[in-house]
């Protein structure tokens, strides 16, 4: 992946100035372009130097995602998946770029956090007025 040449490529995003075109992480790639073009040419780009090396693209792990309308892509005869949404990272990315689902998720986990916290706070309160309360006659 780091001898494929994405660094030097012309295609991407423009991100805080710089032309991104892919972000990695462990196993994952995730390319970025502004054209189907773009796309087709990072990802044959990445075919090929995985191949000079062993490696063999999965198509049936490798899917499309497009913010406008995007025709069908086959690689070795073999169509790839377009979808709407796919999840980097723990986020849900959606094609409109709509992000409420991943706030009302947010939303959720804090308000299950609130809870136990009052939770934890109002057991520890207890536990400490029955350590300091004792029964019984003192000898």
């Amino acid at each position: 992946m780091r001898n494929a040449g994405l660094e030097e490529a012309q295609a991407g995003i423009k991100i805080a100035g710089r032309n991104t075109n892919n972000l990695r992480y462990a196993d994952d790639t995730t390319f970025m372009g502004e054209s189907e073009e773009e796309l087709k040419s990072l990802l044959k780009r990445v075919k090929e130097e995985s191949e000079k090396v062993g490696l063999k693209l999965n198509i049936q792990k490798t899917k499309i995602m497009a913010s406008g309308p995007i025709t069908s892509w086959e690689i070795d005869g073999e169509t790839v998946e377009t979808v709407s949404d796919f999840v980097f990272l723990g986020s849900k990315i959606t094609a409109d770029g709509d992000c409420s689902h991943e706030i009302k998720i947010l939303l959720l986990q804090w308000s299950r956090m609130d809870v136990r916290v009052g939770l934890r706070r109002k057991l520890s309160a207890e536990e400490l007025m029955l350590l300091n309360c004792s029964v019984g006659e003192d000898s």
